[in-house]
């Protein structure tokens, strides 16, 4: 009985640290950029027709955002499990806390990026309002290959993300260890190895990459867990902080779901890092 009454507790207290959440469209005038999908074509790439970012404002804001970018293989969306369920655990921690729906590639490699930065920018536009001193970027899988190329790729402060948080990402376009699928939907099926090089971040890393919370399991038989271990190495390598978490069984795909038997050991590191770069 007292363990069922502390377990109301907590889920009430996670309740109450949450807001509405409000939803923003990334380009109300138009995106500068296309994918020429006008509607959603049988077994093609998941048709968006006006990219948003669902932004769940925390009660009490301790200065931090994140935008929340969801895998799904640049064909497909997972809104829940990588997106939208981590919502409470976030603003719980008075993390104010975004998803990120964004556009497929469908020929053009810039339109995910393009609406991550975009993203970026609209939270930054809001910080007074919510409170935010660091935004940073998240992302799962194929979301993870976005939010590292958000972090490697931008062009300004505005798109620069203050830290990045990856689940066992796609970190390299190079064809004998990334995810294929990920690598054909965002670049073609046989791109250039100039341009395989824009796109494997592990080689786009200096010393303005923001610091990194990279999280994988060794048997991850989708994305080889060296994506995250060179990205790591890189990142050492170049003097920007990071942390790096591998567990030994786990595949592909957890995100925020109970089944997966480290989610105490993440979820509690997760959650001590960002209360470290928070201090700094």
């Amino acid at each position: 009985m007292k363990k069922l009454f502390l377990m109301s507790l907590v889920f009430l207290s996670t309740m109450l640290a949450a807001q509405k959440p409000v939803e923003i469209k990334l380009w109300p005038n138009g995106a500068p950029n296309t994918n020429n999908m006008t509607q959603q074509v049988e077994n093609g790439p998941l048709y968006v027709a006006e990219p948003t970012l669902t932004v769940y404002p925390a009660k009490e804001g301790n200065g931090m955002a994140i935008v929340a970018c969801p895998g799904g293989g640049y064909t497909h969306l997972a809104m829940n499990h990588e997106g939208h369920d981590l919502a409470n655990w976030f603003n719980s921690q008075g993390i104010t806390y975004a998803v990120l729906t964004y556009r497929m590639p469908n020929g053009n490699n810039e339109v995910p990026l393009s609406d991550a930065q975009q993203a970026l920018r609209i939270m930054r536009q809001h910080a007074a309002e919510w409170n935010l001193q660091q935004v940073g970027i998240m992302g799962s899988s194929a979301g993870g290959h976005l939010a590292s190329t958000a972090a490697t790729h931008f062009t300004d402060a505005e798109t620069r993300p203050d830290f990045q948080i990856l689940f066992y990402p796609v970190i390299t376009m190079d064809p004998t260890y990334t995810h294929m699928g990920s690598h054909d939907n965002l670049l073609g099926k046989n791109p250039s190895k100039e341009l395989e090089q824009k796109y494997s971040n592990e080689l786009q890393v200096t010393p303005q990459t923001p610091p990194a919370f990279i999280m994988h399991s060794s048997d991850d038989g989708t994305v080889p867990v060296a994506n995250s271990v060179n990205y790591y190495m890189a990142l050492v390598k170049n003097k920007v902080s990071a942390s790096l978490h591998t567990y030994p069984i786990g595949g592909h795909g957890w995100g925020f779901r109970d089944s997966f038997i480290y989610k105490r050991q993440w979820t509690g590191e997760l959650e001590k890092w960002l209360r470290e770069i928070n201090n700094k």
